[in-house]
């Protein structure tokens, strides 16, 4: 499942993908709790404009589901925190790719 802007959910269909879900900042809250809620979904991929929108408490459900899994993706424009691979590492796998 996809959450983002309309040129990040355009790109995705564009790609082949069908369930995308074009999201505004006044529905990106509602449209990522209805995600999280369906059982259906295993993966999300969803616009790093969304995360600010979220509440504190959907913030800290995101970061900690392992299902669905759920990875948020730069956006075209603005700017934009990039989660390394390690750190997605650790926080799926809890696994540490840095040798200590």
């Amino acid at each position: 499942m996809v959450l983002g802007e309309r040129e990040l959910a355009i790109g995705f269909r564009l790609i082949g993908l069908s369930r995308v879900v074009e999201v505004t900042p006044e529905t990106a809250g509602a449209e990522f709790q209805r995600v999280m809620n369906d059982g259906s979904v295993s993966l999300v991929i969803a616009s790093q404009s969304i995360r600010p929108r979220l509440t504190d408490p959907q913030r800290a459900a995101a970061d900690a589901s392992l299902n669905p899994l759920v990875v948020f993706v730069p956006t075209p424009h603005g700017d934009f925190e990039v989660e390394s691979i390690e750190a997605l590492a650790k926080r799926v796998l809890g696994v540490s790719l840095v040798p200590s």
